[in-house]
């Protein structure tokens, strides 16, 4: 199966706008771009614009994936919980003839809008190129593999493949993620001793293959 791709909370938060906009929730991030357009000038929009980059995993049931729901004191009948305002494919509280009942899969379960998992834990690292001197830091997902956090680097050096990148004396596995790899993450400990986590940010040191390889 393919891998999912992974994405800090600082990526989701950078598609903000009408025109380009992501949310997260339950561990998945979606790009609601095209139901932006598609909903151009609803006002049922609004409360999904005013999230816009962020996480709305409060908006949902984490068991049945579903929009939070409560019971009507009023009706004593089932409806949607949304505080923030009704938004796209909830339903309205009562009859209505001015609603199209058949939206087909709402789309917090529609996967067209899916584009990748929420990282759980992000981690900060260095990549120092030992032959330039160069140093990088990096935030990452602690569920990537280190050939995927090379994508990463690829923005800053071009020719990432061409080097062996190693940690503490040891050839990394680049299948394999950083803790698989014994690159230790201590942000808990460091917190508990009211330490500087940039001050251990743990380095990744690339050493040069002396081949023309190109990234």
């Amino acid at each position: 199966m393919t891998r999912p791709k992974y994405f800090t909370p600082a990526e989701v938060a950078e598609h903000n706008t009408a025109a380009d906009l992501w949310v997260s929730f339950l561990g998945k991030v979606c790009d609601l771009t095209p139901l932006m357009e598609q909903h151009k000038g609803d006002a049922l929009l609004l409360p999904i614009m005013e999230c816009a980059g962020k996480d709305i995993s409060r908006w949902f049931d984490p068991v049945t994936k579903d929009v939070l729901q409560y019971v009507d004191p009023v009706t004593s009948c089932v409806r949607y919980y949304t505080p923030r305002g009704r938004f796209v494919h909830v339903p309205p509280a009562g009859p209505r003839s001015d609603w199209a009942t058949d939206v087909g899969r709402p789309w917090w379960r529609d996967q067209r809008y899916e584009v990748g998992q929420l990282s759980s834990k992000t981690r900060w690292i260095r990549v120092i190129n030992t032959l330039t001197s160069q140093e990088q830091r990096l935030q990452v997902c602690s569920e990537e593999t280190v050939a995927e956090i090379r994508q990463r680097y690829l923005g800053y050096n071009a020719h990432a493949h061409s080097y062996t990148w190693k940690h503490a004396g040891a050839q990394l596995d680049m299948s394999r993620t950083l803790s698989d790899n014994n690159v230790a993450d201590d942000d808990h400990e460091l917190q508990q001793l009211r330490l500087d986590r940039d001050a251990f940010t743990p380095a990744l040191l690339l050493h040069y293959n002396d081949d023309l390889t190109d990234g």
